[in-house]
């Protein structure tokens, strides 16, 4: 009995150790860059604990204390001071690199220092993690964090499905809290046209809505809803997302698809197909044929025209033009088509793609942006100044990056978080196929098969979020979590991620989404993949 009892402390005492060593960790996602826990000791922050604004770093500290409002369950938010000596110190220092951070912690108080206000934010966002999920304690110690890519992207459809502003809100607000600073927002397709242009009402009064929706994978009337849908956002709509996307460091890049998935447009615009015959918003997903007449003035007048307003609501650099899955066949019967593609010297339809989207690239250098799109812009050609998003795998991304091109990797099999989680689907609903579980996307490397020329042009990494099948944020969020947190890993510690931990670390992060009142999805918890 006496050995038996010895074995029972030794045991106890072990795990006592192992339970220790875990608590002095930091299960923070995404992993920073380097830590240095002390041995012992918790500086304890309540929502009494000052936050000491230097030189006016305000609103990454007011949107902190926002966010701790919800944690400590309290009416009115941390206060802020220019003043005092222990509690959360936030200023910023330009020795350290641009969005990045270090964060000192003893028995004086937390002092946060970033490169920049993105900086700091994110130096509080590691702090929020740590309180959430250790009880408002952090240990003393020292990080020091920058992130892998500059871009670190999400993307949201609100084409086939709409969500409200509250809705999109949300989205930013999960997107912020994983250090990610770029919303790719695809705001027209076939499906609908979700963006208010002052120049064209009828694209929101009739583009905006479609008869019914496909419920199903088949063709038959029984997988059609038969309920009129639609939805759109107006210019004050706009502005106010935008603005609250940019207090929490996040750029929101539109996306107006051009020349193809544009039935939308079609139906509310008629005269800019080549035939100019009456279409439905469409209620279906995939490829339709009807696509923008790329032979008509008028289609580039009304392209610029939409632009020009866009611009006026969107601060980013980057302009997203689509781009991609257009199909020929109209062109190849028209006489506007044939008659540019004759006038311009080109020999195939392809490259009259080519000369509408170099169009448009010289339209948004001439107003001082640039232009994104999907891979297929490569096709036709594009001036080095084109940002590339490749999507149908990784070798386009690899082509334009060795031809100059900055890259976004973005892979359908790899990115695309409205595939299944589970090999198997159980519980997860119907979705529009494929399967990429939490494993696959952190072990990938975006950089592999790649020179180191072509390295340099790779600016960042992107997860995209199509909603054929997603009829509610709630769906939105499983889909999206716990994936994201492979995924931040990925575009801010692509070369510091640690399977021997990643489990554990996103156990408290399950956590910290539960907390945050976010869903989450169970398969990588329960072991599914």
């Amino acid at each position: 009995m006496k050995q038996l009892s010895r074995i029972a402390f030794v045991a106890l005492t072990m795990i006592l150790m192992i339970s220790e060593l875990y608590a002095r960790e930091l299960n923070v996602v995404p992993e920073p860059a380097y830590v240095d826990l002390e041995a012992e000791g918790d500086y304890l922050v309540t929502e009494k604990t000052r936050i000491i604004v230097v030189d006016e770093m305000w609103n990454p500290a007011e949107r902190f204390a926002e966010d701790m409002m919800a944690h400590f369950g309290s009416e009115r938010p941390m206060r802020l001071t220019k003043h005092g000596n222990k509690g959360i110190k936030v200023r910023t220092d330009s020795c350290i690199a641009a969005e990045g951070y270090e964060m000192t912690v003893s028995c004086d108080g937390i002092l946060i220092i970033g490169g920049d206000e993105a900086g700091v934010y994110y130096g509080l966002q590691t702090l929020r993690q740590i309180l959430v999920t250790n009880e408002g304690r952090v240990p003393y110690g020292f990080i020091a964090d920058e992130p892998s890519f500059s871009y670190r992207g999400a993307h949201l459809d609100v084409a086939r499905h709409f969500f409200s502003v509250e809705d999109v809100k949300t989205y930013i607000d999960i997107l912020a809290a994983h250090k990610l600073n770029r919303l790719h927002w695809h705001l027209t397709d076939d499906q609908g046209w979700r963006i208010e242009i002052k120049a064209y009402p009828e694209l929101t009064e009739l583009g905006s809505m479609r008869k019914e929706t496909l419920v199903g994978h088949g063709l038959e009337p029984k997988w059609w809803d038969g309920t009129p849908y639609g939805g759109y956002y107006t210019q004050e709509e706009i502005r106010d997302v935008v603005k609250y996307a940019a207090e929490r460091y996040i750029t929101i890049i539109p996306e107006i698809e051009m020349p193809g998935h544009a039935q939308a447009a079609l139906h509310a615009l008629p005269w800019l197909g080549c035939n100019e015959q009456k279409v439905e918003v469409w209620t279906m997903w995939g490829v339709t044929p009807e696509v923008m007449c790329a032979g008509k003035e008028t289609t580039y007048t009304f392209l610029e025209n939409v632009l020009k307003e866009v611009i006026e609501l969107f601060p980013s650099e980057l302009i997203h033009i689509g781009g991609d899955e257009c199909p020929k066949d109209r062109w190849k019967e028209c006489e506007h088509c044939q008659a540019m593609m004759k006038a311009q010297g080109l020999e195939n339809e392809e490259q009259l793609q080519g000369y509408l989207v170099a169009r448009i690239e010289q339209f948004l250098i001439k107003n001082g942006r640039r232009m994104i799109g999907w891979d297929e812009i490569l096709d036709g050609g594009v001036t080095e100044t084109a940002t590339v998003m490749s999507w149908r795998g990784i070798k386009g991304g690899i082509y334009a990056a060795e031809r100059g091109n900055d890259v976004v990797m973005t892979p359908m099999k790899l990115c695309y978080l409205n595939f299944y989680q589970t090999e198997s689907r159980e519980g997860e609903g119907l979705q529009i196929g494929g399967h990429i579980p939490f494993e696959m996307i952190y072990a990938w490397d975006p950089y592999e098969g790649m020179s180191d020329e072509a390295k340099r042009h790779i600016i960042g990494v992107q997860c995209n979020m199509w909603s054929e099948y997603l009829k509610s944020m709630d769906w939105v969020e499983v889909m999206l979590l716990p994936r994201l947190g492979a995924m931040c890993e990925v575009q801010w510690a692509v070369d510091r991620r640690d399977e021997s931990t990643i489990r554990r670390k996103m156990e408290s992060m399950r956590k910290f989404y539960e907390a945050c009142g976010w869903r989450c999805a169970p398969y990588y918890f329960d072991g599914r993949k």
